[in-house]
């Protein structure tokens, strides 16, 4: 007997703690501002600790390119000949090293300090872009959740209003008209809100990964700073803008040592077409000539057929190719920050023409309409439209104020600089 009940007391032990566990795990809750997000995907990210070892992987070659060719050394001892009283008194040795013409070692040395510059730039510029997506996906979050919270209290009134409801349709003091009315109203609601809250999952799944918190992890993005009614963008002239992506765009850097990789590659494929020669030191113990006999010798390859004609017309063109890239590259510059920056304008005039208190006064505009529509002073239809322009006009709102960081967010990435929300 005193067993079982220590079984069922252990059962109820792991019971308990197993649904602690679960209660623990689901209200589990990040709370951060943009700034710890930030961060915290600098410090985390596994993209970009991987992007890192391109550096490391790229420095370690500027290492094998400082490096000399090692010398060749052989050696030779008899087993057999006409000596056959000593066979093994014939020996020889010989060493050879190669030396490099046209300095080919310094341009193959400065063709891997370029790529270093590359693997930085690519690095950075993934940075660059990710944190774009990082911040998007914030404010993205944060109001995609305060449109929720619409629906919520509209469809938690009308939850309420339906089981009234029916309550006086079970008693015919309403016709079934109306019922069916609140009913489709409440449906088409919870519709839409699953709709909008499978993109809240799907942006804040994405934003977990780039944090690298745990996935029943539920982040809450804090916002401090507003920017309502300002003017944002008259603090930062667009000639500034412009310049600054010009100098902090990594892309562009990237490109631009593109260029300086191709033309020392031409250098340098202009320089393979000189060979390269090899010294030698030489010993015979019984040689042909002699006993004891030493010598020192040179070889090189004769260029008559291959001077390297085909790399070299092919890095020409690889410096033409870059070249023209690196132009479209620029005007692809120009035309991101002039696009952006017109969008921004827009949005900030079209954001800044509402009036601040306008959303606060709608919210208090249909709490009084809820409290008269239970005392019965307005119809139902009168209700749900009221309703239905509330909802309409908050989710406008909330979109036109995404858009508005959103767009500022934007003119940050395609500078390269954090000008705004910072």
């Amino acid at each position: 007997m005193f067993q079982k009940f220590v079984r069922v007391f252990l059962l109820f032990q792991i019971i308990y703690l197993a649904f602690g566990f679960y209660a623990n795990a689901q209200d589990d809750t990040l709370k951060v501002t943009v700034k710890q997000a930030e961060d915290l995907f600098l410090k985390n990210n596994l993209q970009l600790i991987a992007q890192h070892y391109n550096i490391d992987i790229a420095s370690a070659q500027v290492i094998t390119a400082r490096l000399f060719t090692n010398p060749d050394f052989s050696i030779s001892n008899g087993v057999a000949g006409t000596n056959e009283s000593n066979p093994a008194a014939e020996q020889s040795a010989s060493i050879s090293q190669l030396i490099t013409t046209a300095g080919k070692r310094n341009k193959n040395i400065k063709l891997a300090k370029i790529g270093v510059e590359q693997a930085r730039y690519q690095f950075f510029d993934l940075v660059r872009t990710l944190k774009n997506t990082l911040r998007t996906d914030f404010y993205t979050v944060y109001y995609q959740r305060q449109s929720a919270g619409v629906y919520d209290q509209e469809i938690g009134s009308l939850s309420k209003t339906l089981v009234a409801y029916k309550e006086q349709y079970a008693k015919g003091n309403i016709a079934e008209k109306e019922l069916l009315r609140i009913q489709s109203q409440l449906y088409s609601l919870q519709a839409e809100y699953n709709g909008l809250q499978t993109g809240i999952d799907t942006t804040e799944s994405q934003l977990k990964l780039f944090l690298r918190v745990p996935p029943h992890t539920t982040i809450e993005p804090q916002i401090t700073e507003d920017i309502t009614g300002k003017e944002v963008l008259t603090s930062v002239p667009y000639q500034q803008l412009l310049d600054s992506a010009y100098v902090n765009r990594y892309d562009l850097k990237y490109s631009k040592a593109t260029v300086d990789y191709n033309n020392m590659n031409l250098e340098l494929q202009k320089a393979t077409a000189i060979p390269d020669f090899s010294l030698s030191l030489n010993f015979d113990k019984l040689g042909s000539y002699g006993h004891n006999f030493l010598s020192a010798g040179i070889s090189l390859p004769l260029p008559l057929f291959n001077r390297n004609q085909g790399n070299i017309k092919q890095a020409g063109f690889q410096v033409d190719q870059g070249k023209v890239q690196l132009q479209n590259q620029q005007q692809q510059v120009e035309s991101e920050v002039a696009m952006n920056y017109k969008i921004a304008i827009r949005l900030e005039k079209l954001y800044n023409s509402f009036d601040p208190k306008f959303k606060q006064d709608f919210t208090h505009l249909i709490r009084e309409v809820f409290k008269n529509y239970e005392k019965r002073n307005i119809s139902l239809l009168e209700f749900l439209d009221f309703y239905d322009s509330y909802k309409t006009n908050t989710l406008q709102l909330n979109t036109l104020e995404l858009n508005r960081i959103t767009s500022l967010e934007q003119l940050n990435y395609v500078t390269g600089t954090p000008f705004f929300n910072k």
